[in-house]
């Protein structure tokens, strides 16, 4: 018992000092239908363009499917993983490439292993909007790096 409350601690405090290193960022009201068709409008452009395979998801703040689309040939497992990407930008209102960050720095960031809903792989971007959170994007296909592409074009889209 005392070794599950020191490993909740770790993880809690893990998660705080990713939260303080990136600062607050309220809230907004959900992405419409509307926006989130043009968030992934240039996502899926930046993939056409260059030749990559994508599926790309659109999440509200609190990480429910708002829209989806996925290329045709886009490998299936990308389904999922978008969704997930999406979700925990949302959700922790960072971008994923923040986990995968800390997670490849190694030692105390191996600590991000633990955390449910933390996806650490490039690919999710909050998306802004009057200063606020409405939403997220989740891109996945390519390379952690090639998704990053995607999905930081398609959260350009409404800032």
């Amino acid at each position: 018992m005392q070794y599950s409350l020191i490993v909740g601690t770790m993880v809690l405090s893990a998660v705080a000092s990713i939260a303080f290193a990136q600062g607050p960022a309220a809230y907004g009201e959900p992405i419409t239908l509307e926006n989130a068709k043009k968030a992934a409008a240039p996502a899926a452009a930046e993939a056409r363009k260059n030749g990559w395979l994508m599926a790309v998801a659109i999440v509200d703040p609190a990480g429910n499917l708002v829209y989806f689309e996925k290329m045709d040939g886009t490998q299936i497992g990308s389904i999922m993983v978008a969704i997930d990407k999406a979700r925990s930008a949302a959700l922790f209102k960072r971008p994923t490439k923040a986990f995968q960050d800390t997670l490849a720095a190694g030692g105390d960031g191996l600590r991000i292993l633990k955390i449910q809903g933390a996806v650490p792989v490039e690919g999710g971007v909050p998306l802004v909007a009057d200063g606020r959170i409405v939403g997220a994007i989740g891109v996945s296909g390519g390379s952690s790096q090639q998704d990053g592409q995607c999905a930081n074009a398609g959260a350009a889209v409404l800032k």
